[in-house]
């Protein structure tokens, strides 16, 4: 059985008439009324009564004309979909992001104005760190990956990354903290600070560049305790076991009892990453369009 066949018996159903059908229909009557006896054979029953004056459904053809009308509503619906789908207006979209993406007011407009403009795709959004996303990227169990990291991130083929925008990172503390008062921080300021710091499987990239920036300036940072949450992260500096090392989008979030300072040091920098395929959904193509801004990319290291 093919859809023809059930739009044939539908025209017939509706008109109770082969001429008027098939003229409907833009045939000619005898290859209809061929078509709707093949399909009653097959199905192996009487869909319509036919006399010399008139044409009606039997009580099989009119179960099978409601089923009929369904079936080919259900695969217009379906080839509707695959359509849209390849234009990618609907859909879904799978972001991988670390934690600070979120709190980055470029970022957040992206997402906002990419669900104004394709509400029918949704976003499946993942807060994975750099390693994860990365060999979820490779598996394509994800479309696009938000990474941080001061060097272009290391990938396997396939994949690529655009430099999308570097910030400062910030010195949180107490309120009542002895460096407090200091407007902007040497790097040197902190050799006698214990740090709080992300767990560094997280892959920020923060402890690695921070061991950098002490060790240039003559000590190794002190870590007190490595932690997995950015609310513990921060309740932890609140309650003065440590000073902590953070991207300056993260000191949106106010707690009465931390500040935030800057570092007078040129490397003390965060680049955030869009990691994405070479070859993209139609859909990934549509949230680049809109996130990406003009300009010229980094170019990827090769793994």
């Amino acid at each position: 059985m093919e859809l023809r066949h059930l739009r044939y018996f539908i025209s017939v159903a509706e008109e109770l008439h082969f001429g008027r059908a098939a003229a409907q229909l833009g045939i000619s009557q005898p290859p209809l009324s061929q078509q709707i006896r093949a399909l009653e054979e097959e199905l192996g029953v009487m869909l319509f009564e036919r006399t010399s004056r008139r044409v009606e459904l039997t009580d099989a053809g009119r179960l099978f004309l409601a089923e009929a009308r369904r079936t080919l509503q259900q695969a217009e619906h379906a080839t509707d979909v695959a359509r849209r789908a390849a234009q990618g207006e609907i859909g879904e979209l799978a972001i991988g992001f670390v934690t600070s993406v979120p709190f980055v007011e470029a970022i957040a407009s992206a997402f906002f104005r990419f669900r104004e403009a394709w509400p029918a795709i949704r976003l499946d959004l993942r807060e994975l760190p750099l390693d994860e996303q990365i060999e979820a990227l490779s598996e394509r169990q994800l479309d696009i990956g938000f990474i941080r990291g001061y060097d272009p991130p290391v990938l396997p083929p396939g994949l690529s990354a655009t430099r999308l925008l570097e910030e400062e990172m910030v010195v949180a503390m107490r309120h009542d903290h002895p460096l407090a008062g200091k407007r902007d921080l040497e790097i040197a300021d902190l050799a006698e600070e214990s740090f709080v710091l992300y767990d560094r499987k997280l892959g920020a990239g923060f402890n690695d560049q921070l061991n950098r920036l002490c060790r240039k300036a003559g000590f190794e940072p002190t870590v007190v305790q490595e932690i997995g949450g950015l609310a513990t992260l921060l309740g932890l500096v609140s309650a003065g076991f440590g000073i902590t090392f953070l991207s300056r989008s993260l000191s949106a979030i106010h707690l009465d009892s931390l500040i935030y300072r800057s570092l007078d040091n040129a490397d003390a920098i965060s680049r955030l990453w869009l990691v994405r395929h070479d070859v993209p959904s139609t859909a990934s193509q549509r949230f680049q369009d809109i996130v990406i801004p003009a300009g010229p990319s980094e170019p990827p290291s090769a793994a």
